[in-house]
């Protein structure tokens, strides 16, 4: 099989990302040429530079690196130049280094006040594209002991039975909880089904000792926290 001409090693010495990297260092690289290194290849109609913006030029919605967290394999297989392996590695790539960030969090997070579950869940949910729900468990002073993914793809409080919220809230001991979750459409405003989920958890949250802190609503970079909307009056 004859060797793709736009692999990196092809093009002019001072345009290889690889050999930028090694001498400079990844931070003095563009998000283009970080991305042509994990590429490697290009095709017979485009360099592997011109690929990579492609992928990071995607769509007006999906554009640089915050549209590169919303791309899904479909988007990306539609790329000319990116099969199903280019696909996967960009995706695990994207997994891991959400999961490299999470990793440098302290393990005790306080959660002190709305602002900061919101801004903390805005930068964790930035990518997904279903909707969680995720249950976060507290201790006595606010901190964070665990989380729990109640559900995925749906809000429906069919789907989030308080049962089972308390259920791993006492298997955790947590003091309170926090219920948080996203919408894929950046629109945090509560839906009747978030409301419903609100009431019957806190509901059952004051009946059993541990109480329902807060609801947060994740939409894009934006959030909604229902105690400081007065949901909980």
């Amino acid at each position: 099989m004859k060797e793709n001409r736009h692999m990196i090693h092809h093009l002019p010495k001072d345009e290889r990302p690889y050999e930028k990297c090694r001498r400079l260092g990844a931070d003095r690289l563009s998000e283009t040429e970080l991305l042509a290194i994990l590429l490697r290849t290009g095709t017979s109609q485009q360099d592997v530079l011109e690929l990579a913006d492609r992928i990071l030029h995607f769509s007006d919605e999906k554009c640089g690196l915050d549209g590169l967290l919303k791309l899904s394999y479909r988007d990306l297989t539609s790329i000319p130049g990116i099969g199903c392996v280019k696909a996967v590695q960009i995706l695990a790539v994207i997994e891991l280094s959400g999961r490299l960030a999470r990793a440098a969090l302290p393990k005790r997070r306080e959660f002190l006040s709305a602002e900061s579950v919101g801004s903390y869940y805005a930068s964790v949910m930035r990518g997904y594209r279903q909707e969680h729900v995720i249950l976060v468990f507290l201790d006595a002073k606010n901190r964070m002991i665990g989380e729990y993914v109640l559900s995925k793809g749906t809000i429906l409080s069919a789907q989030a039975d308080p049962r089972e919220i308390f259920i791993e809230a006492v298997r955790r001991e947590a003091v309170s909880i926090i219920l948080v979750h996203n919408h894929p459409s950046g629109d945090p405003t509560p839906s009747q089904a978030d409301l419903r989920l609100t009431h019957r958890v806190r509901e059952a949250g004051d009946i059993l000792g541990i109480p329902l802190k807060d609801h947060v609503i994740v939409g894009g970079d934006h959030y909604r926290s229902l105690y400081a909307d007065g949901i909980f009056c």
